[in-house]
């Protein structure tokens, strides 16, 4: 939002430079991030001057040369512009003026007459765009005077950042009421209190009706004036509208600008005589409509977009652009009016959709107050009198279909001094409550004093609740003032939950083995997940995707990996490793069958199931020396540094058989773990098409769910001796059926194995022709130890045959 300060210090000046405004609106929450300097303003270079004389040139049909008094005497100018004549007060840039464009003014002989300085053009002091003739000044005017004395020509602009939640500020009349806050300054009235006086026997009614859509619209107003006199504006309006950002266009265009600037209130003016039918429809758009806007440009709609039509079909896009139809032309005599009141959301998501924006949607889209439409209607009415010409025809069309009741919320002090930590005084409270426009009443509470507040119009988006009220007396008071101190609590806030925990420690594992971490996007694309031989993998596609690289979410880390290897490698740097903990995203359900009556996904009926991952990828096992190559990382490189991870976490885990199209065959296994075996991820060399894809060479990598590692990490372990003599250490093969869970034979040898069996851990599954079909191989490793003496291996016999004689009974057996 560009506020230029001397349309701000018109509504409040508080005396203070821009700079120390800037300052002041800093500290109590409206950031300004630049002051920006426009336009020419020197009163010694850039003078009022009377023209004396205006005659033909004698060499030159398009010159006149032009006697002026500047205030210092005669000069004469040679001037260019069809409009000058003697009699006039003008502009006059002397000899030496700057120029807005950085040139100097110098004196220069024209066909053989000496001009000394120029008469001015809207364009050659920033007033406009116009520079077919000069503009002429109230004759009241003396000459010499400073030209800033008479026009505005030269300013500070203030560049401010207004968050989402305070569409008040997107208006000068808004900011003012923050000056007047911060510093106590007297706040001029109001511009939108008083109304233009009607004329004439007619009503509005007679010219146009409404209908509205209050799903899109909450309110729509309008109002009617005849006779309407088509014009350039004025040079202060001009002025105003270009140093806040605004191209003049013409003193109706120019209203609608003017008013949405000062109050926030976007405004459009149709040419009422191009409205077909004499109907205003606001309505949702028809599937594939189409409308051409004010740009020039065909728009395509669809049935979630709002539209406002006439008889003959849509002429504008609500909200956001009109449209070519009933635009203001040097024609227009008559104007329709409107200031409406849209469903913000719509328009926000209307102006994704259409990539368009403009000055009304970023306003709209914020939710504005329907009561700001019918306070804006006041100024523009009283401007289309005054710079019109125009008859305010009485009536105002108003669809307002379900009013909006004033918010009146509750405000306990002693809530303020608990929140706050400081105590801010009973009267300095409604002070900054008044200043800010809110209405405190007392109110009768329980206990101590409290009061119920009004909430004005133009905060009613914003504040709603008590916290919300003592936010605003914090911010005037001065947050400055607040004790730093901590809030009073019973226990510690801020612990990691033990997944935080965990993962924290797994990430550590990694970075312990020499991995770098990354952090990629969450987003891929179908194409990328085709050529990582992942296509067939089901994804949540974006309904409104940053570009198509970034379409779908991504179903599992490899992508990100194999992106950062790639740029890692062309930059030199192809011996690495990464690793990611990250977010990974599957629908939730089916796709099919979601769908609803017009082959569209309702939103909301396949939300994301969202998981946490760990994975990485190596290109490098171990480094090269002069004395040896380096190794590339393969199968077994991966899978020492999962072990490294699982086995830091107490995780009970092994490798099966398990093939991925992303992986090389036979060079690929599943990651099992628990007790109830549960497929923890996948681990492998990387396939050789999606190395070539990727611009690498072999790679090895694995990715495995962290969030159902938590599940089995076990829980805290208590102390226990290690013990001083030495464990005996026995690898036994245990043939069984497939469908009898590794869970259940490691039980059954715990139980049989007696009080000095430690250990028992699954380190191989086998499956294959010497154990025959339908069956598997555990291989597991026992470890004894006694706390007294060192076991011989005739104690640890007798334990064998024990755990013997109780796996025959699940129907197991020793593997020769």
């Amino acid at each position: 939002m560009r506020v230029p300060v001397s349309w701000l210090r018109e509504y409040c000046d508080p005396g203070l430079s821009p700079e120390q405004l800037t300052d002041r609106l800093n500290m109590t929450g409206t950031e300004v991030v630049r002051v920006e300097h426009i336009g020419v303003g020197s009163p010694d270079q850039f003078v009022v001057g009377k023209v004396i004389s205006a005659e033909q040139h004698p060499d030159a049909d398009r010159l006149r040369v032009c006697e002026v008094d500047d205030g210092s005497g005669r000069r004469t100018i040679v001037c260019g512009a069809p409009n000058v004549e003697a009699g006039q007060t003008v502009g006059v840039a002397r000899p030496g003026a700057v120029m807005p464009n950085g040139q100097a003014l110098g004196e220069a002989e024209l066909r053989g007459v000496k001009s000394s300085g120029m008469i001015l053009a809207e364009d050659e002091v920033g007033m406009g765009e116009d520079h077919a003739g000069i503009f002429v000044l109230p004759g009241d005017l003396r000459a010499g005077a400073p030209l800033l004395e008479a026009l505005q020509i030269e300013d500070d602009v203030l560049d401010a950042e207004i968050t989402p939640n305070r569409p008040d500020c997107l208006a000068v009349y808004g900011i003012a009421r923050e000056v007047h806050a911060a510093t106590g300054a007297q706040l001029a009235r109001d511009p939108t209190l008083e109304d233009a006086a009607p004329e004439g026997d007619d009503n509005a009614d007679d010219y146009v009706t409404i209908e509205i859509d209050p799903e899109v619209c909450l309110r729509f107003t309008g109002r009617v004036f005849e006779d309407v006199k088509i014009g350039p504006s004025p040079l202060w309006l001009k002025q105003r509208l270009i140093a806040a950002g605004q191209r003049p266009i013409s003193n109706v265009v120019d209203i609608t600008n003017y008013v949405m600037l000062l109050t926030g209130q976007p405004m459009h003016a149709f040419d009422l005589d191009e409205v077909r039918g004499g109907t205003i429809i606001v309505r949702r758009a028809e599937p594939g409509e189409k409308m051409t806007t004010l740009d020039g440009v065909e728009r395509k709609l669809d049935e979630s977009m709002a539209v406002v039509c006439d008889a003959g079909g849509p002429t504008s896009v609500a909200g956001i652009m009109g449209g070519q139809v009933s635009e203001v032309s040097e024609k227009t005599t008559r104007v329709l009016m409107e200031a409406a009141t849209w469903v913000g959301r719509n328009i926000l998501e209307t102006s994704q959709k259409l990539q368009l924006r403009s000055e009304a949607s970023t306003r709209f889209e914020k939710q504005l107050h329907p009561n700001l439409g019918m306070a804006a209607q006041h100024l523009a009415a009283r401007l289309m009198v005054e710079l019109c010409g125009a008859r305010f025809v009485p009536g105002t069309l108003d669809a307002y279909p379900n009013p909006k009741p004033p918010r009146v919320v509750n405000l306990r002090h002693a809530r303020i001094t608990r929140l706050l930590g400081e105590t801010v005084p009973e009267d300095e409270v409604v002070r900054i409550l008044v200043s800010l426009g809110f209405e405190p009443e007392p109110a009768s509470p329980n206990d101590g004093v409290a009061w119920d507040v009004t909430v004005p119009f133009f905060r009613d988006s914003d504040v709603q609740r008590e916290a919300d009220l003592i936010e605003e007396v914090a911010r005037i008071y001065g947050l400055d003032k607040l004790p730093a101190t901590l809030p009073a609590r019973r226990e510690a806030v801020g612990k990691l939950t033990p997944e935080q925990r965990l993962r924290r420690r797994a990430e550590d594992a990694l970075r312990d083995r020499g991995l770098s971490e990354i952090v990629a996007w969450s987003f891929t694309s179908q194409d990328t997940l085709e050529h990582a031989r992942v296509g067939d993998v089901p994804v949540l596609r974006l309904e409104n995707p940053m570009s198509e690289e970034h379409s779908v979410m991504r179903p599992l880390l490899l992508p990100g990996l194999l992106d950062a290897a790639r740029h890692n490698a062309a930059h030199g740097r192809g011996e690495l490793g990464l690793f990611e903990s990250a977010h990974v995203y599957r629908p939730s359900g089916p796709l099919t069958g979601a769908h609803d009556e017009n082959g569209r996904v309702p939103r909301g009926a396949v939300p994301a199931h969202e998981r946490h991952h760990i994975g990485a990828l190596m290109t490098q096992a171990v480094p090269g020396t002069w004395r040896r190559p380096a190794e590339p990382a393969d199968f077994f490189a991966a899978k020492g540094v999962l072990a490294g991870l699982l086995d830091s976490l107490r995780v009970d885990w092994w490798v099966e058989e398990g093939q991925r199209p992303f992986l090389h065959p036979g060079r690929a296994a599943s990651v099992i773990a628990g007790a109830d075996e549960r497929k923890l991820g996948w681990l492998g060399e990387i396939h050789p098409l999606v190395a070539r894809d990727w611009d690498l060479g072999q790679a090895a990598a694995f990715e495995i769910d962290a969030d159902l590692l938590a599940e089995l990490v076990p829980g805290d372990v208590p102390y226990r001796d290690v013990g001083a003599f030495p464990p005996v250490v026995q690898d036994i093969a245990v043939v069984v059926d497939e469908d009898v869970p590794t869970a259940d034979v490691k039980a059954v040898v715990a139980q049989n194995g007696g009080e000095l069996l430690e250990r028992v851990e699954v380190f191989d599954v086998y499956r294959g022709e010497q154990v025959g079909e339908g069956k598997k191989s555990l291989a597991l490793r026992l470890e004894f130890r006694s706390p007294e003496r060192t076991l011989t291996d005739e104690e640890v016999a007798d334990m064998r045959k024990a755990i013997e004689r109780g796996l025959e009974e699940i129907g197991a057996r020793l593997r020769a």
